[in-house]
């Protein structure tokens, strides 16, 4: 029975990661530094039976406490989303970088040596484009003129013409676009040096965009499904930003469960790091995940606003075929399922 420590366990994505492996016959202990913009009711004493030890990651002395027995570690605390505004960016630095930092220096002085790390689509930036003359390109930035005026789709940096989106592989250059993704790229980075330097093993997943029950509750750090949610939930319209093409790969929770799940578990997989996308391999429209959970609630349909954060990028869906290939994942929830079952799931107070 391997003994595996859930960092950020009684979180949105940790309860469920947490349950899997409870429920799959793992010994689990769970660190969680209970973050308000990921926690409003207290921590709890368990998570599907494992005990949960209130540990800020940058707490050196707790975090080794937390190692003693464990076989691996599935690194999932982590501040998300966008944030309010740059007064965020420390603590989003501190939580997620500088925690990770500690993290794995007290592994390596533990001699663990199997790391499953939550990362995300966002190290990406924009997703992969084509252009009709000038093949693969990578979008520049998008500026706040264009913006403001609803020009939202990417255009080729070449000759201005209008670009195809397609599937994002993990073999994808990096351009983080906001702190959060600056973040989850220097995590990624940290941990392929420690994979170097212990010879340990390292899977990076990259969450898409993830849903399911138990999403916080309508704050700055949500996902936009429970954005939405919320907004149903209290009897609003869902407010969709741009003019809701934006194309996503939605996850659901328990996929990304068994993910983790599957990571721990490979026994085929190398030494050293190595990065996973996963996703449902199903792309879907922020519009049309809006109409549908409006549809599933019975609430009023969405409005297109128009409005736009600088941070958002417009398409990223993913190439899900390394996960299924090297780890056996594959995402079993379609999205109107999962859409069905949301929208009536318990949000996380």
């Amino acid at each position: 029975m391997t003994h595996v420590l859930v960092t950020g366990g009684a979180g949105f994505i940790g309860t469920h990661v947490v349950t899997a492996l409870h429920d799959a016959g793992h010994q689990v202990t769970v660190a969680d530094a209970g973050h308000p913009g990921a926690h409003r009711a207290p921590l709890p004493d368990t998570v599907a039976g494992a005990p949960v030890h209130r540990i800020d990651l940058r707490d050196r002395a707790a975090v080794a406490d937390a190692l003693a027995g464990i076989d691996v570690v599935v690194h999932q605390a982590a501040m998300v989303g966008l944030g309010v505004d740059l007064d965020d960016l420390p603590e989003y630095v501190g939580c997620n970088d500088l925690g990770t930092a500690v993290l794995l220096a007290a592994m390596a002085r533990a001699g663990i040596h199997r790391l499953v790390l939550a990362s995300s689509m966002v190290v990406y930036g924009e997703g992969t484009y084509t252009c009709a003359r000038h093949g693969t390109v990578r979008p520049a930035p998008r500026a706040v003129t264009d913006l403001a005026a609803g020009r939202f789709e990417p255009v080729c940096t070449a000759c201005g013409a209008a670009l195809r989106p397609g599937l994002t592989g993990e073999d994808t250059p990096l351009d983080p676009r906001s702190v959060y993704a600056a973040t989850k790229v220097a995590q990624e980075h940290l941990t392929a040096a420690w994979a170097r330097q212990t010879g340990g093993t390292v899977l990076a997943l990259r969450y898409h965009n993830v849903y399911g029950p138990g999403m916080p509750r309508d704050t700055p750090y949500s996902g936009v499904a429970a954005i939405f949610r919320s907004a149903l939930e209290a009897g609003r319209a869902p407010r969709v930003f741009e003019d809701g093409g934006q194309r996503r790969d939605f996850v659901h929770v328990r996929d990304v469960a068994a993910a983790n799940l599957a990571a721990v578990t490979a026994t085929g997989t190398r030494t050293g790091w190595r990065a996973y996308n996963i996703a449902s391999g199903r792309p879907a429209t922020i519009g049309q995940l809006a109409a549908g959970l409006a549809r599933a609630a019975d609430g009023p349909p969405p409005v297109i606003t128009g409005e736009y954060r600088l941070g958002d990028v417009r398409h990223v869906v993913a190439a899900p075929g390394r996960a299924a290939a090297e780890l056996g994942f594959l995402a079993t929830v379609g999205l109107a399922d999962g859409i069905a079952q949301f929208a009536g799931a318990p949000l996380r107070g």
